[in-house]
């Protein structure tokens, strides 16, 4: 299956299996998901709502948050209408913060919670080019980005003929995120990536990996990262079903808990898993733990 742009992945979920479940978030313990037919539903709102506030292929809208489903609504519904999409880590500093929006000259941020939408919102105050932070949690004194959808529900009349236009007119070429880099030898450099940029590395590790509707994957790596990322379309495209973590703390527990057939990882969180293992091991005695380190020989 050739894909060529970044939303053409949610198009065709939509039209061969828009039942499938396909991303999922915990909240106070259980687990809601999302099937593929609301998934594109909602990102078409979006899309159709940041049309109805003037929003133009080009402009570019960050995100600060950690991964959840909506990010993946906004993600999509953004490149439906050519807005590239500014994805940062919610841990870097206040002055990368101020940088990363002035230099992508983001129109608007949209965050997770109250924690980054009290960081966030003095220093978009300063640029001057953002017009609103939005959050993806209630917050006291903040828009939601439901309200954006809800204008793309009630206008869809008005501007679906436009949307269906942008679209059209949208190639593989046309930019579809700018990622920053680390900033670890001066500040973040802003890294233009193509939709066939995404798409060509998806497409490249296609046949690697046994992945299919029946697949479960876990998943905490951030998706403002290129790696996860990629991975996120993947599975995707693949029609898997898509668990995202509560956070690093809690990896183990929802991995048992989702039954997870998959993961996407680096070395080092392999490492903080082994030395647990390890640690459980040290505490035992006698034959016990001379069993214990045989068997992880």
């Amino acid at each position: 299956m050739i894909f060529e742009r970044t939303f053409d992945i949610l198009k065709h979920l939509k039209k061969t299996k828009p039942q499938n479940q396909i991303l999922c978030s915990k909240s106070n313990g259980h687990w809601y998901k999302s099937n593929a037919k609301e998934y594109y539903d909602n990102a078409k709102k979006f899309a159709l709502g940041l049309l109805s506030m003037g929003f133009e292929p080009g402009d570019k809208i960050a995100t600060v948050s950690n991964n959840r489903p909506e990010w993946n609504f906004v993600d999509m519904g953004m490149a439906m209408i050519g807005v590239i999409h500014v994805p940062v880590y919610p841990t870097i500093s206040e002055e990368e913060f101020e940088h990363i929006f002035k230099h992508s000259e983001v129109r608007m941020a949209i965050v997770s919670d109250t924690s980054l939408y009290n960081r966030i919102k003095p220093i978009t105050n300063k640029v001057g080019t953002v017009q609103e932070v939005l959050t993806f949690n209630d917050v006291e004194g903040a828009r939601c980005w439901s309200v954006i959808s809800q204008a793309g529900a009630d206008q869809k009349t008005k501007y679906n003929a436009r949307y269906k236009e942008i679209q059209k007119n949208i190639t593989p070429e046309d930019v579809a995120t700018i990622i920053y880099t680390s900033g670890t030898t001066g500040l973040p450099k802003g890294v233009m990536l193509t939709h066939s940029n995404l798409m060509s590395n998806m497409q490249g590790v296609w046949d690697l990996f046994e992945l299919n509707e029946d697949t479960r994957v876990l998943s905490f790596l951030p998706l403002c990262h290129v790696y996860e990322r990629l991975v996120n379309y993947l599975f995707q495209a693949k029609g898997c079903t898509i668990y995202y973590a509560e956070n690093l703390g809690t990896i183990a527990a929802d991995m048992a808990s989702v039954k997870a057939n998959a993961f996407a990882t680096v070395p080092r969180v392999i490492e903080r898993i082994y030395d647990k293992i390890v640690s459980k091991g040290e505490d035992l005695s006698g034959i016990k733990k001379i069993i214990f380190f045989w068997a992880m020989r």
